[in-house]
């Protein structure tokens, strides 16, 4: 990928152009709080954000998938995380200066996210950056991320080849979409990363763990 052919940049949402996790935090401390359970380390929710409703469910209350109660929760979770939703969340550092630059040089832009259209799009609503051109949910597609449809949406959306692009993301399911659908692909260690998970591992074409170093790695291809 050389920057002279770059047509679009794509980024997954939560953990990658957004930082989304006190909103997450809060949320899981409540849902222990109404569970007589005590408050846990944010830094545990922090890098759990990425796995989604359910994980945190898991995380925040010790329960199984199966267990009998799981969906109720995993509801009430997401009733709690409608309370609060764009109120904490915020641009990772230096996503606004590259969605400027990325303007000026006539390169689109775009979100592929497994998160909800009814909270993706609220959400984008809410933050301090320009109109997404192109917002794709798990709502909008067959398949979600890792399966690279959502990424193929996005490059029909701004008229460019998935060669075209590159993805970003926070997640080995993002670096293996990326690839799959033929992208540059980098690695956002900066993002809600497990304790246990490794970015360098998961075979993306650039890591970066500066979010504010994102434009310069982008630019100097």
């Amino acid at each position: 990928m050389k920057s002279d052919n770059l047509k679009a940049v794509l980024f997954d949402l939560d953990g990658t152009l957004v930082d989304t996790a006190d909103e997450f935090v809060v949320v899981v401390q409540q849902l222990r709080a109404e569970h007589g359970m005590a408050a846990m380390d944010p830094l545990r929710i922090r890098a759990s954000v990425s796995n989604g409703a359910r994980a945190l469910v898991c995380l925040g209350l010790g329960l199984d998938p199966n267990d009998a109660i799981f969906e109720s929760k995993r509801l009430r979770l997401l009733e709690l995380y409608s309370e609060v939703l764009g109120s904490e969340a915020k641009p990772y550092p230096g996503i606004s200066l590259l969605l400027a630059e990325l303007a000026k040089r006539n390169i689109s832009w775009g979100v592929a996210t497994n998160k909800p259209r009814a909270y993706a799009e609220p959400l984008m609503a809410r933050i301090d950056l320009p109109p997404c051109p192109s917002l794709v949910c798990p709502d909008d597609v067959k398949d979600r991320k890792p399966h690279p449809e959502s990424l193929y949406r996005n490059c029909r959306d701004l008229g460019c080849a998935p060669h075209e692009a590159i993805y970003v993301g926070d997640h080995l399911r993002d670096i293996e979409a990326g690839k799959r659908a033929g992208m540059f692909t980098i690695a956002a260690a900066y993002g809600y990363i497990e304790a246990d998970d490794e970015p360098s591992s998961w075979g993306a074409d650039a890591l970066i763990s500066d979010s504010k170093n994102l434009a310069e790695l982008i630019f100097n291809l």
